[in-house]
């Protein structure tokens, strides 16, 4: 694959684990829906500030975008974690930081 085709799949990766169709991408970039799918597909060539429009609707970091390299349900359950929180505030992701640690904690403490 070439870059075009792996950010492409990326973004559908994101667009799916977040739930949305590719017309709510399309919505909440302010892009059309055809667009999307021709970047997803890797047939576009789109510019750094279409990118910018796609991380800001996904509300991830950009380098979110260019993880691919590991393809694995391990990525596929991080994806979804990140699509759960990442439209919450600063201070609920801290409570669920503080959550998801006494749930590995525990976790932990039964394997003993």
């Amino acid at each position: 694959m070439n870059l075009p085709e792996n950010v492409g799949s990326r973004i559908r990766e994101l667009r799916k684990a977040k739930g949305w169709t590719q017309e709510q991408l399309a919505e909440a970039a302010s892009l059309h829906y055809s667009y999307i799918g021709g970047v997803e597909r890797g047939d576009r060539n789109i510019s750094l500030e279409t990118l910018e429009k796609i991380i800001a609707a996904f509300q991830v970091p950009a380098i979110e975008v260019f993880r691919f390299e590991d393809e694995t349900e391990h990525r596929k359950a991080l994806d979804e974690h990140m699509a759960l929180i990442s439209n919450k505030s600063v201070e609920e992701i801290a409570a669920i930081t503080r959550v998801t640690r006494e749930v590995i904690a525990a976790m932990g403490m039964g394997k003993r």
